[in-house]
């Protein structure tokens, strides 16, 4: 493992991405309400990723930014880097079908196993599994023998949340690293002298578990706000789990009800970001609580390129956002044959970007914050 000097995603991709909001970065290509219409999705719902509704506005943006590249640009053919069969491994099957594409996905997550394939079939689309990110290799040379020329005709979507950067099995943590420590900031800032470190991580780390995702949808916005409700005193974590237990609530919104029925008992700054969190889920905005996003744009762009020591590659993959060398290679190759690359990301547009006073004071966009570029 060793740096390959520095760049950013801007540098490979430019502005050709998309996040959880499904606007594109490129002003040029349409905005999602333009694209809802046309694929009813009724309004205050934003699909995501892996659901056909998701894959049609996907397809819509690759068609509308292949013709951006080249008006005589036609998609012929799709290929995926990912890093989950089940997330990344939907999302191709489901545009593949959306734009009646054959394709070619690589799917994959570094363990401490012999270096392994696996082929996974579905009529004119192929899952290739690897459990190390060098064998992007030999996926090309698989492509090839596929008649994947990847080159004009072919689409390539790239993912960026651990797979272009903070590649999963060698430097996925950091992601979420960033994004605990936004959560803990946050409601630690909001809570003030009240903020319990232990209750927390203890309320964190037992919510942000799989079982407790029927709750909190998997969606971290809901996760840090239960999180702060509960350090105000409102409900404590074994009184929530009661009410889990006994299903007296469900849902979420049945939680934020209850909320709701209790407000007196939150101080006036916490009501005030309580009655703006509650009316963006009722809304359907998918990242209601804007605070944590935005500390997390913050701790994220912090581990991207400020590692004074290099020498290091394991301190600098424990603590440092680097961009993968094995994928910034192959896409720059790939795009300099004629392929069409495509960034998608889950990640909340808000944990993105900086807001109109760091950008004054110099703060870049995610996609356009220099790191380094790591790999075999």
């Amino acid at each position: 493992m060793k740096i390959y000097g520095s760049t950013s995603l801007h540098e490979i991709l430019g502005d050709m991405i998309v996040y959880r909001n499904l606007d594109p970065v490129d002003a040029r290509l349409p905005r999602f309400e333009k694209i809802r219409n046309s694929v009813n999705i009724p309004t205050g719902k934003f699909p995501r990723k892996g659901k056909p509704a998701y894959a049609e506005v996907v397809v819509q943006l690759l068609r509308a930014a292949a013709n951006l590249v080249d008006p005589n640009f036609s998609i012929q053919q799709l290929v995926y880097l990912g890093d989950t069969q089940l997330n990344d491994g939907n999302a191709f099957l489901t545009i593949c079908d959306a734009g009646n594409w054959p394709g070619l996905a690589f799917i994959a997550a570094e363990n401490q196993l012999p270096p392994s394939v696996d082929l996974i079939g579905h009529s004119n689309k192929t899952l290739y599994l690897a459990n190390r990110w060098s064998a992007l290799k030999d996926f090309e040379v698989y492509c090839r023998n596929q008649g994947f020329l990847m080159g004009e005709g072919t689409a390539v979507i790239v993912d960026l949340d651990k797979t272009a950067l903070g590649a999963r099995g060698r430097n996925d943590q950091v992601i979420n690293q960033a994004r605990v420590n936004a959560v803990k900031q946050t409601v630690g800032n909001l809570l003030g002298q009240a903020f319990d470190l232990e209750g927390f991580q203890r309320a964190y780390e037992l919510l942000n578990q799989e079982a407790y995702h029927p709750f909190t949808t998997d969606n971290q916005d809901y996760l840090a706000y239960t999180c702060l409700i509960l350090g105000s005193d409102l409900f404590t974590l074994d009184s929530l789990l009661d009410l889990l237990a006994r299903k007296e609530i469900i849902t979420f919104n049945q939680f934020l009800a209850r909320v709701n029925d209790q407000l007196e008992g939150l101080s006036q700054p916490l009501r005030e970001v309580h009655d703006s969190f509650n009316a963006l889920v009722q809304s359907g905005d998918p990242t209601p609580f804007k605070t944590f996003r935005y500390q997390e744009y913050l701790t994220t762009t912090a581990r991207m390129g400020t590692t004074a020591n290099q020498e290091n590659i394991t301190e600098l993959l424990d603590n440092e956002l680097v961009i993968t060398h094995e994928v910034c290679e192959m896409a720059l190759r790939w795009k300099n044959n004629g392929a069409l690359l495509f960034g998608l990301s889950d990640k909340p547009d808000e944990a993105c970007f900086p807001g109109k006073d760091l950008a004054d004071q110099g703060h870049l966009p995610l996609h356009k914050t220099i790191t380094y570029v790591v790999g075999e």
